[in-house]
């Protein structure tokens, strides 16, 4: 019962985190404007994404543009958007093995080893998924907290943490809590096994007369 309510924890948290992982990569708020100093401009907001960025006036108009040119980005974004990519990929295919893990759990309880090998992949992805959300989103928001602490950036170039950072971070810590919940699992359905192969019981040390007679222990002899 413990076995199945930790898988069942696991898929909550990672389907959480890959749909955490799928809003991140597709939000444009990753980087938003700061209004600091004497900027009094505040009726115009600006969201950079991975993909476009978008200009919000008062919250009530919002243009988005996607970016023209793919050569033209910076290295960084570039990179950004295929570990997101990667990232997205790999919880899907964790969130559809961890399924195939509860129904054959429910199916077949006396092949835990069967079981093992879906939970034991499921596992690997999701923490694979929740390092490599980490570390596009930590990069950005170490780069937004240095250039807007640096006196050589100007206050229009200045950024603040977006609401994609966020939702990348909550989603990194989900999809990290269930990989461990899987590897937790295929752990205790690896050992479970183990147990069936007891030690030799005394009556595998009892030899039974070729002349149909009693059969003699090994403590007979002694």
């Amino acid at each position: 019962m413990s076995c199945c309510a930790l898988q069942i924890a696991g898929l909550v948290c990672g389907g959480v985190g890959m749909v955490g992982t799928l809003a991140a990569t597709a939000m444009p708020q990753w980087r938003v404007s700061a209004f600091i100093d004497g900027n009094i401009v505040v009726f115009e907001t600006i969201w950079e994404g991975l993909w476009m960025d978008c200009i919000s006036q008062l919250g009530i108009r919002l243009q988005c543009k996607f970016y023209d040119s793919l050569l033209a980005l910076s290295p960084s974004l570039e990179v950004f958007r295929a570990l997101m990519c990667i990232a997205m990929g790999l919880s899907i295919i964790a969130f559809l093995m961890g399924i195939a893990g509860v129904k054959y759990t429910r199916q077949t309880k006396e092949d835990p080893q069967g079981v093992s090998v879906f939970m034991l992949t499921a596992g690997i992805a999701f923490l694979l998924t929740g390092i490599l959300v980490l570390i596009p989103v930590s990069w950005t928001g170490g780069s937004i907290i240095r250039d807007f602490y640096d006196p050589n950036v100007p206050v229009p170039l200045k950024r603040e943490l977006g609401a994609a950072l966020y939702v990348g971070w909550v989603s990194s810590a989900l999809l990290i809590t269930a990989g461990a919940m899987y590897c937790s699992f295929w752990c205790l359905a690896d050992t479970s096994p183990k147990s069936r192969y007891q030690s030799p019981s005394r009556h595998r040390w009892q030899k039974r007369d070729f002349g149909g007679g009693k059969s003699l222990s090994m403590h007979a002899y002694v």
